[in-house]
């Protein structure tokens, strides 16, 4: 017999066709470009800063306070600027710090040119004496010892700081060569006039401390404290006590004030060449 056909069976609740699940906002249509990847931005680079002008940084105070100009420190203008110091101020006053100060440079600048304060001096007064017009030496010995002294002198008076920096009896080792030709000229005459090496010193030593007191007794009678007048030389002395004083003073000052530096000098010479030469005795003398 035949079998009957067999019915499809319906479909349950649960297997209801899935609706399409409507978009959310979020997920609003985009264009293709729009759903790639976008790159990573990359940083904006901000703008180097401007460097200053020459003509900026020129004009722009240095931290010494000075403008236009870097600072100097050649030999010549440490040199020109201790003695504009000196001139001013006088040499007491000159240190290390107010000669960097005064060039605008830190002082410890100054030592790649100087020791300390007397190198300084003793540069200066090379330098000074270097300038000077050397003179054409008399071949005598003791008329040399004369010009040499004299000029010696004349070098000295117009700095007599420089006779107080030098008042010790090895300034010579401290000079250079070049600035001894006046020392040279006084050894070599005493030499040549027949004196030992011990009296020759002598000589140069004798002239050198007269010649130095003149220059500094003249250099402090002429500077009075606080700019007031030189004391006024006593007219009267008590002429039973000092009784040539007495007769002289009322001339003292005029005849004190003259300048005999030379011919007080030729004497002195007169006096030690006869004391040195041989056989001769004496002060340095010999025999």
């Amino acid at each position: 017999m035949p079998r009957p056909p067999t019915q499809p069976a319906s479909p349950q609740p649960s297997e209801q066709p899935t609706q399409p699940a409507s978009p959310q906002p979020s997920e609003q249509s985009a264009s293709p470009a729009s759903l790639q990847p976008s790159a990573p931005s990359k940083p904006s680079k901000q703008p180097a800063p401007s460097k200053p002008s020459k003509r900026a940084s020129a004009a722009a105070p240095a931290p010494n306070g000075r403008t236009g100009r870097p600072p100097v420190t050649s030999r010549a203008e440490i040199l020109t600027a201790t003695r504009r110091l000196i001139d001013r101020d006088g040499w007491e006053k000159l240190t290390i710090r107010r000669l960097a100060a005064e060039l605008g440079i830190g002082a410890t600048t100054l030592y790649h040119h100087i020791r300390d304060k007397e190198d300084l001096l003793v540069q200066l007064l090379e330098h000074h004496i270097t300038q000077l017009e050397r003179p054409e030496l008399p071949a005598d010995p003791r008329d040399r010892i004369v010009a040499s002294a004299t000029a010696l002198h004349d070098a000295l008076a117009a700095w007599p700081w420089a006779a107080e920096v030098l008042t010790t009896d090895g300034f010579v080792g401290l000079l250079d060569e070049s600035a001894l030709w006046m020392v040279e000229g006084i050894v070599s005459g005493a030499d040549e006039h027949g004196c030992t090496q011990e009296q020759s010193v002598h000589v140069f030593r004798s002239i050198w401390y007269y010649t130095v007191g003149e220059i500094l007794v003249r250099a402090h009678s002429v500077r009075w404290p606080s700019g007031g007048e030189p004391p006024v030389f006593r007219e009267t002395f008590d002429a039973e006590k000092v009784p040539h004083l007495a007769a002289v003073s009322g001339r003292w000052h005029e005849l004190a004030i003259r300048d005999t530096y030379r011919d007080g000098l030729r004497t002195f010479v007169d006096g030690l060449l006869a004391a040195g030469a041989p056989g001769a005795r004496g002060p340095g003398g010999g025999a």
